[in-house]
């Protein structure tokens, strides 16, 4: 019997989905309304998003059997772009003009998403983005549920700094512009927040299923062994997680030498790899399974029941989802209808409960407010809160330490509707930050 399951009434599902009218004969012929799925369910992110697919169709099945939204059904309508970057424009494509689909759950690396993006733009659809990223972005068509840098990234190197005492800083990811963005964020951070040196930071990428980790973990060995307290910050994404994990272990690295840290890792990865060499390790979410609130309980105990499996497991990104897709429900029943311009003027502003016990809110910038937990690996696969911030933190869609974003803010209400607005020259559009990420990833 999984350790997390509770014999409560599930209320979660009652208290997202209050304000449902009732279906009646005639309204139960009206067209569905399709809900768009677009997560790699094949190739090496797979791993991850799978379970993404799995939680948009049980969020599905469970508003249906409640009634629906506005009195009518919401159909699945489910894509594989298989960790195919390009092939994720054109089944954005496929959902957005030949499916015609009223909102879109999906993606997970940044890459994924830069390469939909003009295809939402250009055809007005809705995209909820549920996975940590780099930021230097805001779309009148997105909604971005996932941590920006500063709900996950900087508080995470602020807790090793300030509670572990580390000195130096090996900046690991995987090629692609998340980690890059992110590790430019985190190398301007550490130098003009905490005076770090260039030779206390190491920066290292691989590809997306990189195998080959052990001369990459002898150098972050040799860094480390050079008198200065030295942790790992990894944004590693996907099943190379795996061999990463393991060699860190073959070389006898444990947390107390040189922890890592990890933006990726979460109870999924972590249940396809032997945790026990990894004890102590830590990761920096904004959502535990193992948070203890009724909330979450009565979401693990949906999830098992949907899957028929006790040792399934829930994780940050699912959790996203989850606030996502509540919050677009709770827009379309303020708008009264599914089309997308109403939704996105009624979803600002739009509050729900998340599975920590607070609540979550849709910003003026598309990004929404989330507390920011630090969690230890435990020999069970699942993470031992550690830290938290006292309150909810908003989501930046533009950094505060790189110099083309600074002045910049994104407000997608009238009458700015901008989502790179310069405080400085009073103008929508004034800077080249998004180039600049772009550029550096092409270096």
């Amino acid at each position: 019997m999984s350790p997390f399951r509770s014999s409560r009434t599930s209320h979660w599902l009652a208290a997202s989905l209050l304000g449902l009218a009732v279906v009646t004969p005639a309204l139960a012929q009206e067209e569905p309304i399709k809900v768009g799925i677009l997560h790699s369910l094949s190739g090496t992110m797979a791993i991850s998003e799978s379970t993404l697919k799995d939680t948009v169709e049980m969020l599905i099945e469970q508003q249906n059997e409640q009634g629906g939204l506005l009195g009518r059904q919401l159909e699945a309508v489910v894509v594989d772009p298989a960790s195919n970057w390009p092939l994720f424009a054109e089944r954005a494509r496929e959902l957005l003009e030949q499916e015609e689909v009223d909102v879109v759950f999906g993606n997970w690396t940044s890459v994924s998403r830069k390469a939909v993006l003009p295809v939402f733009e250009e055809l007005n659809g809705l995209l909820f983005y549920p996975v940590q990223y780099e930021g230097e972005e805001s779309s009148e068509n997105v909604f971005y549920t996932g941590a920006a840098p500063n709900q996950q990234a900087i508080p995470a190197v602020e807790y090793l700094i300030n509670e572990v005492g580390v000195e130096r800083f090996a900046l690991l990811g995987t090629d692609y512009v998340y980690p890059r963005t992110t590790n430019r964020i985190l190398e301007a951070f550490l130098k003009e927040e905490h005076g770090v040196a260039d030779e206390d930071i190491l920066i290292d990428y691989t590809p997306f299923g990189h195998a080959d980790w052990q001369n990459i973990v002898a150098e972050v060995r040799r860094f480390g062994s050079e008198g200065k307290k030295t942790a790992v910050v990894s944004t590693i994404n996907g099943d190379a997680n795996v061999p990463f994990y393991r060699e860190l272990a073959n070389q006898g690295i444990d947390a107390a030498d040189i922890p890592v840290i990890a933006f990726s890792v979460g109870e999924q990865e972590l249940s396809g790899i032997d945790t026990g060499p990894l004890v102590g390790h830590l990761a920096a979410w904004n959502y535990f399974m193992s948070v203890d609130t009724d909330a979450n309980y009565d979401f693990i105990d949906a999830w098992i029941d949907y899957n028929g499996d006790e040792e399934a497991v829930t994780n940050d990104p699912m959790e996203a989802h989850y606030i996502g897709f509540n919050m677009w429900a709770e827009a379309v029943r303020k708008a009264g209808t599914t089309e997308v311009d109403a939704v996105k003027d009624a979803i600002i502003g739009v509050t729900v409960p998340n599975l920590s016990g607070g609540y979550a809110a849709m910003m003026p910038n598309h990004h929404i407010t989330k507390p920011v937990l630090i969690g230890e690996v435990q020999d069970n696969g699942q993470f031992d809160i550690v830290w938290q911030t006292p309150s909810t933190v908003a989501g930046d869609a533009w950094s505060d330490y790189l110099s083309g974003s600074r002045d910049l803010i994104a407000d997608w209400q009238a009458p700015m509707r901008c989502g790179n607005f310069n405080v400085a020259n009073g103008r929508c559009g004034g800077s080249t930050a998004a180039e600049e990420a772009e550029a550096a990833l092409a270096e």
